[in-house]
């Protein structure tokens, strides 16, 4: 997934890879290829920026990565921070999946597609290379995939299912309540959303299938 930066940058999450990329959106030239992750220990997911940098998901493996961005545009050294907490125990098949930043990037949101959940994560421990997490109860989300959140509402693509879920959160972010369950007979495994107005747009990965074409589908945000 790809998430724009203010600044005029690109930031790209390389899958398996195990790489972030940095473009930059005037001229598309390559800022910078950032090593994340290495082996089948490597699926880099997502990415969510805050004021300081980049955080990037792996969806083999309990750990985010924080790339430092200044205010120039400038990259810094990479920072593994490994999860604690529930987020962490163990799992099978793909993991941590998306992310997104709230509070002025003080709490993270991260989607776990194998425990069907969705985890506050605590990025102050960045510096000792830890980050705690916690789950947001009153909801499961089967098959989560991408997220996206703006104020106390979360919107969450749940890829086999075929819906987003609209969650509305608790002001400390401890819980949240579904609001509205988005279908449409044109999504088929949508993976990540971007929001336009009172609209949603929805990405169709049609995994598992040999597909060569793959649709943007709009549906009401229902906000």
């Amino acid at each position: 997934r790809v998430v724009l930066a203010e600044g005029g940058q690109l930031f790209v999450a390389g899958g398996g890879t195990g790489d972030a990329y940095v473009y930059s959106t005037d001229t598309g030239d390559t800022v910078g290829v950032v090593h994340l992750a290495a082996g089948q220990d490597a699926f880099i997911n997502d990415v969510t920026l805050t004021k300081d940098g980049a955080w990037f998901t792996n969806s083999f493996a309990a750990e985010l990565y924080f790339l430092p961005v200044d205010k120039d545009g400038g990259l810094g050294e990479v920072e593994t921070v490994t999860l604690t907490g529930p987020a962490a125990d163990p799992w099978t098949g793909f993991g941590p999946n998306g992310i997104a930043a709230v509070n002025g990037g003080k709490t993270l949101i991260l989607a776990h597609s194998a425990f069907g959940a969705l985890f506050t994560v605590d990025p102050d421990g960045v510096d000792s290379g830890t980050a705690a997490t916690a789950r947001i109860g009153g909801f499961d989300v089967p098959n989560v995939d991408g997220i996206l959140v703006q104020g106390r509402q979360l919107w969450a693509v749940q890829n086999q299912k075929n819906r987003i879920s609209r969650i509305k959160l608790a002001s400390d972010l401890s819980s949240g309540v579904v609001g509205d369950v988005i279908t449409s007979p044109a999504f088929n495994v949508p993976t990540t959303i971007a929001k336009f107005g009172n609209t949603l747009a929805a990405v169709n990965a049609k995994f598992g299938q040999p597909a060569t074409e793959f649709e943007v589908v709009l549906v009401p945000a229902r906000d």
